[in-house]
């Protein structure tokens, strides 16, 4: 897989400029969905780089993340004439960069995109490391390919206009980051005055956080090994996400991530020793700020069955976790019983209050 180049903008303008040079194009396409068209689009129609662009937009939300948004970004570049040598930007959240990249990777066997996050979420998580997707059968991402932008350019001035819930979504990843890190980076995280925020400092935590996970893509661009290592928290978290998207109603990724980790961190102090105070920690900071997912242990079966469809599972007969002996100190690949996931399952209701 080829390695992309993470630029942390200084100036938008001219870094865009500057990536879009390195991708010779015949044609332009910029992507967005219904929110940044309204909100961040009118920022890059200044850009003279961006002349004659045609524009794509799909609907906002994970509910739109499938095969038919998917065929109709691929009709609007068919018709408009792309060809194997056109250039499609992605200017949106981790839907957008997913879906958009997904495209681009598969439309006339690959063009080049670039990715513009506008989203905490996808800054920190969903545009970086060349996994793309769509949601397909219920479940989350089941189809992509490894396929890296020529460049991703993060732009911190986006994130003034998200709203609390989507920058809550984006922190959940950002703290899994510092929980594979160092204590150092994650208690900064935990530290960090979520109420008041100050961009500057901010900043420098994307800045932070999207090393962390550039350096584990890095050393495993198709996750073989060590890039499991960002899955903490997901394998509870998606089979939470598919469950609640089944049942009409639909919480955003970072939520799910964050609920997942109470549940990940548990076993991590079962399986391999992680220590109790630091899971109190984490888990209190999740009840402060993403509030609770309400299931029954009626619901157990189901979300057992959603786990053992996870990608990262080498058997559909036993369920994959990344867990964690300590801060920064990684277990990948580590299975357990159903039993066991069931009392997981309990613990989260029980600390959570349910």
């Amino acid at each position: 897989m080829d390695k992309q180049e993470v630029i942390l903008c200084g100036n938008l303008e001219k870094d865009l400029a500057s990536a879009i040079a390195k991708c010779p194009h015949d044609k332009l396409f910029i992507l967005t969905d219904e929110h940044t068209r309204q909100l961040c689009l009118p920022v890059l129609h200044k850009l003279s780089s961006l002349k004659g662009a045609v524009n794509i937009c799909i609907g906002a939300e994970d509910i739109h993340k499938n095969i038919d948004t998917l065929a109709s970004v691929w009709m609007v570049l068919s018709t408009n004439g792309a060809t194997r040598r056109s250039l499609l930007i992605n200017l949106g959240g981790g839907m957008v960069t997913d879906l958009g990249g997904f495209a681009a990777a598969t439309f006339k066997r690959g063009i080049s995109y670039i990715n513009i996050p506008t989203t905490l979420l996808s800054m920190v998580d969903a545009s970086v490391g060349g996994k793309t997707g769509i949601n397909f059968n219920g479940l989350k991402n089941e189809i992509g390919a490894f396929a890296p932008a020529s460049s991703v350019l993060i732009e911190t001035g986006f994130l003034r206009s998200l709203d609390t819930a989507n920058f809550l979504s984006g922190y959940a990843e950002m703290l899994k980051h510092g929980l594979i890190s160092d204590e150092v980076h994650w208690s900064e995280l935990l530290s960090f005055d979520i109420s008041a925020i100050d961009y500057g400092v901010l900043g420098k935590l994307v800045g932070q956080s999207v090393h962390i996970k550039e350096k584990v893509v890095e050393q495993d661009p198709h996750e073989h090994g060590i890039r499991k290592a960002l899955n903490l928290g997901h394998t509870a978290g998606h089979a939470f996400e598919s469950l609640a998207l089944a049942e009409n109603r639909p919480v955003l990724h970072g939520y799910a991530v964050a609920w997942g980790l109470v549940c990940e961190l548990y076993l991590s102090h079962i399986v391999c020793g992680f220590p109790k105070d630091k899971m109190r920690q984490m888990i209190q900071f999740i009840k402060d700020n993403y509030g609770i997912f309400f299931f029954t242990c009626k619901q157990y079966e189901t979300l057992y069955a959603l786990m053992t469809h996870d990608k990262k599972n080498s058997s559909t007969q036993h369920v994959n976790f990344t867990l964690l002996g300590e801060i920064g100190d990684i277990r990948i690949n580590q299975t357990t019983s159903k039993k066991m996931i069931f009392e997981m399952l309990d613990f989260y209701r029980e600390c959570m209050g349910i």
